[in-house]
C-alpha cells in the first residue's frame, strides 16, 4: 500500500457528515488514502475538556488497567474518486473514550486500518481481546487506532501500523504474506474502517496456533486468544461492530469466485 502524498480534493466537503459515501456497514474499494496530522490540540478536546476528565476518573474506576495513552482523532474527513482525505490531531486517549460514549458522536471522527488475516484454507484469523482491555471479549483482527509512531512526516503511515498491530499482538510479520490487490474502507457511526487482505501459508488452525504461542512471550498481554473464522455467522463469535460488514464482505465474495 502506497499513500499518495500529494493528492488533491478541489471542491471538497470537509464536514465529516459522510454525505455522498456509500451506505454504512458495506464495504467498498478506495484508492487511496492521506490522512494529515496537524500541530495543536483537537478543537474537541478544548471544548469537552472537564467532561472528559470526569469520564476518564470513571472509566478507569471501573477498570483500573487502561491506559491514557495518545491516538490520531480526525476532524475532518472526506472521500472523492482519489481516495479517503482527513485531517486530525494526536489526541488522549481519555478523550477519544468519552466521544465514543455519545450517542451522535459529534465533534470527531475516528479511522483505523483492519488488516485481514487470511489462511491459506480460507478463513479469517482474528483476536479475542483480554478483560482488561477497552473492548474486552470482542473479537476483531488484530488492529488499533493510529498512534503517533505510525506518523510520517506529518501523514499517517497506514502500512506502517498494520505491520506494528500484528506483530504486536500476533507474532505474525505481514512481510511473510501476500497483500491483495488495492485498499478497501467501510464506515459506521462516524468511525472509518480501512482494509486490505493479507494471505498467509499456513492453515487458520496453524496460524491460531503461532498466535497463542506468540501470547505467551509478548509484553503486553492484550489479547486473551485467537479465532477461526470459517462463515459470515454474526453470532458464532462476540464480534466487535466493526467486524460485521467485514465478514459478509469476505465470504460473499469466497461464494462468487
Amino acid at each position: 500500500m502506497k499513500t499518495n502524498l500529494n493528492m488533491n480534493f478541489p471542491n471538497t466537503d470537509f464536514s465529516g457528515d459522510f454525505a455522498g459515501w456509500p451506505p454504512e456497514a458495506t464495504v467498498f474499494p478506495i484508492a487511496d488514502v492521506d490522512l494529515r496530522v496537524l500541530p495543536g490540540t483537537h478543537p474537541f478536546v478544548i471544548a469537552e475538556e472537564a467532561a472528559i476528565g470526569e469520564n476518564w476518573k470513571r472509566e478507569t474506576a471501573s477498570n483500573p488497567a487502561l491506559f491514557d495513552g495518545r491516538l490520531v482523532f480526525l476532524q475532518q474527513l472526506s472521500l472523492t474518486e482519489e481516495g479517503i482525505w482527513g485531517e486530525g490531531y494526536v489526541t488522549p486517549f481519555s478523550a477519544f473514550m468519552w466521544w465514543r460514549r455519545q450517542p451522535q458522536r459529534q465533534g470527531g471522527l475516528h479511522v483505523f486500518a483492519y488488516p485481514v488475516l487470511e489462511s491459506s484454507d480460507g478463513a479469517l484469523v482474528a483476536i479475542r481481546m483480554g478483560a482488561h482491555t477497552a473492548n474486552a471479549g470482542q473479537v476483531y483482527f488484530a488492529a488499533g487506532s493510529l498512534e503517533p509512531e505510525d506518523i510520517v512526516d506529518g501523514r499517517c503511515d497506514i502500512e506502517a501500523n498494520m505491520r506494528r498491530e500484528v506483530h504486536e499482538e500476533t507474532g505474525l510479520d505481514l512481510a511473510h504474506s501476500v497483500a491483495g490487490q488495492g485498499l478497501f474502507a467501510s464506515h459506521s457511526n462516524r468511525t472509518v474502517t480501512l482494509l486490505r487482505l493479507f494471505r498467509f501459508d499456513m492453515t487458520a488452525d496453524e496460524m491460531v496456533e503461532r498466535i497463542e504461542s506468540h501470547m505467551l512471550v509478548a509484553e503486553d498481554k492484550e489479547i486473551a486468544g485467537a479465532v477461526a473464522i470459517r462463515s459470515a455467522d454474526h453470532s458464532a463469535h462476540p464480534y466487535n461492530i466493526s467486524m460485521l460488514p467485514v465478514i459478509d464482505w469476505y465470504f460473499s465474495k469466497a461464494e462468487r469466485t
